[in-house]
């Protein structure tokens, strides 16, 4: 009988090694939050720039959570690349014929996930996504380095891969065209925006007294932004 029939838990290895090392049992930076700004995306720069401070690696890395159409959600690491301040924009890109760009298509609002563990910090940005125009995406790309465009253009996201082989004949063929055509961008290349409805800025605590401030957006042509604290 297996777990799901018998509704136990048999805790095992995996329990006592995290039993062993508790999160957050260390020194965290203090959160001031009558200090934060009006905007959430000005707080957001400020924590990342701290993170770059502490020497986090891959502070730019986020975890991406979207759904497909059966409701069924999705995540993955992707990389952060830009805030617009104003709006409260938090911008990625990917290939619109991935699954995560085909989930988009398809119901375009995400969830966005930081954390950063030197500082004990995250942050959890939600809202609707749309893509940037054509243009921006072109722009984006042309901006990457060498490697990033090569990986690109071979394409074919989660796709089944039969040999390393295979992804080497891709890759090269990749380099030609990138060779003859410097600015050669993928059809799919796709600037997204999420368009945050709410931001929840996360400090942990050695004692648990976790800090939580949440901005929510207003309605209304304003971009005004209301801010509350929240129970650990």
């Amino acid at each position: 009988m297996n777990v799901r029939e018998s509704g136990r838990i048999k805790w095992g290895r995996a329990a006592a090694a995290l039993r062993a090392r508790p999160l957050m049992d260390r020194e965290l930076p203090a959160f001031e939050t009558g200090a934060a700004p009006e905007r959430p995306g000005e707080l957001f720069v400020d924590w990342l720039e701290r993170a770059g401070q502490a020497d986090v690696l891959d502070a730019g890395a986020v975890v991406l959570s979207t759904v497909d159409t059966d409701g069924v959600p999705d995540a993955r690491v992707v990389a952060l690349r830009d805030v617009e301040l104003g709006g409260g924009g938090w911008v990625f890109a990917t290939d619109a014929e991935s699954p995560k760009g085909t989930h988009l298509g398809e119901r375009p609002v995400a969830a966005m996930t930081f954390y950063w563990p030197a500082q004990g910090r995250q942050v959890r940005v939600r809202g609707a996504v749309e893509p940037a125009p054509a243009s921006v995406s072109a722009a984006e790309f042309l901006a990457r380095s060498p490697a990033s465009r090569v990986a690109s253009l071979v394409g074919r996201q989660s796709e089944r891969l039969d040999s390393w082989a295979e992804y080497d004949e891709a890759a090269r063929a990749a380099e030609e065209q990138l060779a003859a055509n410097a600015d050669a961008v993928p059809p799919g290349h796709t600037v997204y925006v999420l368009w945050a409805d709410e931001v929840e800025f996360w400090q942990g605590a050695r004692d648990r007294r976790h800090v939580r401030l949440r901005y929510t957006r207003a309605l209304g042509p304003d971009e005004t932004w209301t801010r509350s604290l929240l129970w650990p």
